[in-house]
C-alpha cells in the first residue's frame, strides 16, 4: 500500500532551500548552534508550505472552505465592495501552524481579481476586512450566482500569492494561492445560503463545507 502523500506548495521551495543551505554550511563550519537553529528553520518552514491532499464533498451545492483555521465570523450584511449585494460572511482566521494553500470553495468561472494594497492589522481583528492588504477573486457559478473569496495579508503575513485570472475555469477544491505566514479568507456569499459552520469550528480546505447556496 503507498503510503499517503503530503506535497509542499512550490512558493515555499525558495524559503526551504535558503534555510536547508544555512544549516550545511553552518555545520561545515562546524558552528553547532548556529546549524541548529537554521535545521529547525527549515523543519518549520517545510511544515508551514505543506500541501496535503483533501477529499471533496459530494454536495454539489456545497461551498468548501478555501483555507485551514477557525471560524471567527459568520454574519449577513451588505457588501458594497465586491457584490454589491446582501451577502452572508464567513471569516476564516489561519495561524502560522495552519495549512496555507488556498483551494476554489464552489466551481465557476472567475469574473475579477482585485488586489488592493493597504495595512497589516491582526487579521482576526474587525478593521483588518476593511483596510489591510487583500486580494479578491470574484467568480460566477453556472446558475449565474456569484461569490467572493477574499485573501486577506496579516500582522505577519505580507505576501499573497493568487494564481487565479479572469476567465478561469475553476473547479471546487482546486489549489488556486496562498498567504504567507498567517493571514485570513472571508467567504461573501449570495443572499439565501445558509452557513453550515459556527464561530470558533476549525475547518479544512477543500474538505469542510462552509455553508450551501440555493
Amino acid at each position: 500500500m503507498k503510503a499517503p502523500e503530503v506535497s509542499v506548495a512550490k512558493e515555499g521551495l525558495p524559503f526551504i532551500l535558503f534555510c536547508a543551505f544555512a544549516a550545511l554550511l553552518c555545520a561545515v563550519l562546524q558552528l553547532r548552534a548556529a546549524a541548529l537553529a537554521a535545521f529547525l528553520a527549515t523543519a518549520f518552514v517545510t511544515y508551514f508550505f505543506r500541501d496535503p491532499e483533501r477529499t471533496l464533498p459530494e454536495d454539489g451545492s456545497a461551498v468548501v472552505s478555501p483555507a485551514d483555521g477557525k471560524i471567527i465570523r459568520v454574519e449577513e450584511l451588505f457588501d458594497d465592495r465586491f457584490l454589491h449585494q446582501d451577502v452572508l460572511r464567513i471569516s476564516i482566521f489561519m495561524n502560522v501552524f495552519n495549512v496555507h494553500v488556498n483551494r476554489i470553495p464552489l466551481a465557476g468561472t472567475v469574473r475579477r481579481i482585485v488586489f488592493q494594497p493597504g495595512r497589516f492589522y491582526a487579521a482576526d481583528q474587525d478593521k483588518a476586512a476593511l483596510h489591510n492588504e487583500h486580494c479578491a477573486m470574484i467568480v460566477a457559478t453556472a446558475a449565474g450566482q456569484q461569490y467572493a473569496a477574499v485573501q486577506i495579508a496579516g500582522l505577519i503575513a505580507r505576501r499573497i500569492v493568487c494564481r487565479a485570472e479572469p476567465g478561469d475555469q475553476v473547479q471546487v477544491g482546486q489549489r488556486y494561492g496562498l498567504i504567507r505566514f498567517g493571514s485570513r479568507v472571508d467567504m461573501y456569499l449570495p443572499k439565501g445560503s445558509v452557513a453550515a459552520v459556527k464561530v470558533g469550528q476549525k475547518v479544512k480546505s477543500g474538505e469542510t463545507v462552509l455553508a450551501r447556496v440555493n
